[in-house]
């Protein structure tokens, strides 16, 4: 059983069940109380980690600021993030180092082995493979030491407005966002260290919405947004919230109309947000790519990529690409048919991002 609160600190199980108001719903009781045995458990290693490793990874020297792949989920940040990891010259955060994330270094062997016990095979909403080495997003790792995460919405529902905010970070205290910076740069110290000084390739959709707290933590750092149609997105999140979240959860699920709304909105306000604060990055330092270019020619848009950002050895990666990308070939995507029901539903709230991006009503 895969639980993402049992990766999470006791410290931050409280404080969670604190905004929860300390309501688990019976059905998941056993969920949350085989969470909590995990996180008890391993807490000898979290403290013996932090005592042996911290003298090692806070001094830890970011030399390569991180390239940041940007994008609404369900956009094709997951196809983007993989193949790009797959660069000899690029650190990640894995599977591995995002479910335990304060004790993946102390028992590397023992955890890797629960790890690959509770995740299934493929991912849920497809035949996309998933293994503890895999990329993976560090938002998954950063809902274990704080509750100030956009997964801890999918654990605990019911507070799942309250867990959107901290995707834009906005009408939140300053102290809580310098906390957030503090476990983020911790996190990616650590990531540089066992990557061997590697410059990060990380994939994180809630950073679409905060690249001017990047910008503040890594002003060099290179970006790339993916976008995709938003009818696609609206279609493949709302499957995706009804198939996964449930499987997360502690608590009953919000009503689909309410999971809808919440969605919507949060994709208005990230949209809003990138287009403003993206005159922030620095020119030569962000590509933008279409997901319907990337996904019929990936090789010609990692070229682009690379050209666009001066990354260097594209040439020495690009067979393992062709590689990678062939194997992907019989993975399914969903299709879906655009009624005039869901264009009145969507295009209001989103026409905005329809004539940035260019898709037609």
């Amino acid at each position: 059983m895969y639980e993402p609160l049992a990766g999470a600190t006791l410290t931050n199980i409280l404080r969670m069940l604190v905004y929860a108001k300390f309501h688990i719903s019976f059905r998941y009781i056993p969920r949350f109380i085989y969470a909590l045995a995990i996180s008890t458990s391993t807490l000898p290693l979290r403290m013996m980690e932090h005592i042996k490793y911290d003298k090692k990874i806070l001094p830890t020297e970011i030399k390569e600021q991180p390239i940041f792949i940007l994008g609404h989920w369900r956009s094709g940040t997951t196809y983007l993030h993989n193949v790009l990891s797959l660069d000899k010259n690029h650190g990640y955060c894995s599977t591995h180092h995002s479910v335990i994330p304060d004790a993946f270094i102390s028992d590397e062997k023992l955890l890797k082995a629960l790890v690959s016990t509770s995740i299934p095979e493929t991912g849920p909403m497809d035949d996309v493979p998933m293994s503890p080495d895999l990329s993976q997003e560090e938002e998954y790792a950063l809902r274990a030491p704080t509750p100030y995460a956009y997964y801890n919405g999918w654990i605990f529902p019911r507070n799942m407005e309250f867990y959107n905010k901290f995707v834009c970070m906005e009408g939140v205290p300053e102290k809580v966002i310098e906390g957030w910076k503090s476990i983020y740069i911790y996190l990616l110290k650590k990531l540089t260290m066992v990557n061997d000084g590697k410059r990060l390739v990380l994939k994180n959709p809630s950073n679409t919405a905060r690249i001017r707290l990047l910008l503040e933590m890594f002003p060099d750092a290179k970006f790339i947004h993916i976008y995709r149609n938003p009818y696609h997105v609206y279609f493949s999140m709302m499957k995706f919230m009804t198939i996964v979240l449930p499987r997360y959860c502690v608590q009953r699920p919000l009503k689909v109309e309410e999971m809808e709304k919440l969605m919507m909105e949060l994709y208005a306000k990230m949209y809003k947000k990138y287009i403003k604060e993206r005159n922030m990055i620095p020119e030569g330092n962000l590509v933008e790519v279409r997901y319907e270019d990337f996904a019929p020619s990936p090789v010609k848009e990692l070229r682009r990529i690379y050209d666009a950002l001066s990354l260097p050895n594209f040439k020495d990666s690009e067979e393992i690409f062709k590689k990678f990308i062939k194997a992907q070939s019989k993975i399914r995507t969903g299709k879906y048919d655009v009624s005039d029901e869901i264009v009145n539903k969507v295009y209001p709230k989103w026409k905005f991002v329809f004539d940035e991006f260019g898709y037609e009503k």
